[in-house]
């Protein structure tokens, strides 16, 4: 079983390298990058790669460890025996699986992917370090042990909003998705718009690193937001000539909603081509 990129999913080498390592060595992937640089959409590619069921699992800031393998839901309980239900004779009949719970069961090897695990509290990959390692758990309402199948494949991100414990980065193979270069990312449009003309999209990658290089952004604009704005100059057939007078010192680029996305940017901008207008 190896990653090689799909047709749908432009993998670097140091990518692929990194993706089969981690299955190699059975440790989960640590993946790190820009927000927008398609470290979720890595795991559904990997899944359909090595046709393996993906099961996601999304890290809130309220989420706890306990969750992803299992809870036990008291109050149903309660309630039901304050109604008189013979479901409550059976404990069992109110404990959830989680979604690690799952994967181990899983009958055919899967991609486990817990992603954005920086939202969580800072204890939360600590808690998860037996059951990874170990790949069992017991429930203890019930006394069953729960152990894995087989191994699955885990695929963790991370946007870097808080430091990830020493002991669980030790575990982990460590990957950080570097922002593609210029042609990456044409390889990148190229695949979701085939057939783009190339002075378009000449242009297009030209404005967009342009604004990515504008020094004060509050935030840069990734991947996933290119895709959205050449979409939109696509939809809306934006002549290449406008394109062509763009310069992001000078003046805003148009659906430039796309790309910026918050105010302050977008007030820089504004102040970029107004000094720009005065110096004409």
């Amino acid at each position: 079983m190896r990653f090689e990129g799909t047709s749908n999913y432009v993998a670097t080498e140091d990518l692929r390298i990194a993706v089969n390592a981690a299955v190699t060595l059975q440790r989960p992937l640590l993946v790190k990058g820009e927000p927008g640089t398609g470290k979720t959409v890595l795991a559904q590619e990997i899944a359909n790669a090595l046709d393996a069921p993906l099961i996601e699992w999304n890290i809130k800031s309220t989420t706890k460890a306990q969750q992803g393998l299992y809870e036990y839901d008291a109050v149903s309980r309660l309630r039901d025996s304050q109604l008189g239900d013979e479901r409550v004779k059976d404990i069992a009949n109110y404990i959830r699986r989680g979604k690690v719970w799952e994967a181990f069961e899983s009958p055919k090897r899967p991609v486990l992917l817990i992603d954005e695990i920086d939202k969580a509290d800072i204890e939360f990959p600590n808690d998860l370090l037996q059951e990874l390692d170990r790949m069992e758990f017991h429930v203890y309402e019930t006394g069953q042990l729960v152990k894995a199948k087989q191994r699955p494949i885990i695929l963790i991100t991370s946007n870097n909003e808080k430091e990830l414990p020493d002991a669980f980065l030790r575990r982990c193979f460590f990957h950080y998705i570097q922002f593609p270069d210029e042609q990456t990312m044409r390889d990148i449009v190229e695949v979701h718009y085939p057939g783009i003309k190339n002075r378009l999209l000449n242009q297009a990658l030209s404005i967009f690193y342009s604004v990515r290089d504008v020094s004060g952004l509050k935030k840069k604009p990734s991947t996933s937001e290119l895709l959205d704005w050449i979409k939109l100059l696509l939809n809306e057939d934006i002549d290449l000539e406008t394109l062509r007078e763009t310069d992001p010192t000078k003046t805003i680029p148009p659906l430039h909603g796309a790309l910026l996305k918050n105010e302050q940017d977008v007030h820089l901008f504004q102040r970029l081509a107004f000094m720009a207008r005065g110096q004409r």
